[in-house]
């Protein structure tokens, strides 16, 4: 079984604080075998580290957490970005284009685009696999609600630990039953159902920390680019 951790933020989101470097160097510390960072919208950061990753140990999967106009949607194996802005169906069309695995994370977290806010279940079921398990829940609710819905759908199931700093990379993590250690394989069994899930809740004072370094990002860069 492999380690896996499906859900990072690198610098390059709006919302990420560390670069790819201390990304997988933390990894590396806490014992992964794997690790995607899913940026916002953004996917050179995770290119990097895909490519980077064997010098830690590690497997480097490409990946992005796109928004599309329901909510997020993570996408696994891509070689080049996809588009913000896509329908729910769109989105998930893209990522299959590219032959990569659409994961949905946090659905029923409408607060933090939850894609639940605007599509149907029968909708949610058309993706690849549903995040059960997300670290920055703070009430652990719409994570049970998540699972329910994975295992009444006979959906496969993922964990992320949504890491925004560094530090946090782990807390939650996928267990894959792979066939060898490569991301073909990892892939593979996730879209088979070949997962456990397992984590802790990041601590509430570091999501308020993460959430407010964001917010605090996110003006700083609207005010630079006024000067662009």
């Amino acid at each position: 079984m492999l380690s896996v951790e499906l859900h990072a933020h690198s610098s390059l989101s709006y919302d990420g604080r560390d670069p790819v470097e201390l990304i997988l160097e933390q990894a590396d510390a806490v014992g992964l075998d794997a690790i995607a960072v899913t940026d916002h919208d953004e996917i050179d950061a995770s290119l990097a580290a895909a490519e980077r990753a064997p010098e830690y140990g590690l497997i480097g999967i490409p990946a992005m957490e796109i928004s599309s106009k329901a909510g997020h949607i993570l996408g696994f194996g891509l070689e080049e970005a996809v588009p913000p802005g896509l329908s729910y169906e769109s989105t998930l069309e893209a990522i299959h284009d590219q032959g990569g695995l659409a994961v949905i994370p946090h659905p029923f977290q409408e607060s933090r685009h939850g894609v639940m806010a605007r599509i149907s279940r029968d909708e949610l079921a058309k993706g690849d696999a549903i995040e059960i398990y997300n670290s920055r829940l703070l009430t652990g609710r719409a994570n049970r609600q998540a699972e329910r819905f994975a295992n009444s759908r006979g959906l496969p199931a993922t964990a992320g630990s949504d890491a925004h700093i560094s530090e946090m990379v782990g807390q939650a993590v996928t267990r894959v039953d792979a066939d060898d250690r490569s991301v073909d394989a990892i892939l593979d069994a996730i879209r088979d159902g070949r997962t456990s899930v397992e984590g802790k809740r990041t601590p509430w004072r570091i999501s308020f920390r993460q959430a407010a370094g964001g917010v605090s990002r996110r003006v700083r860069n609207g005010f630079l680019g006024l000067f662009r």
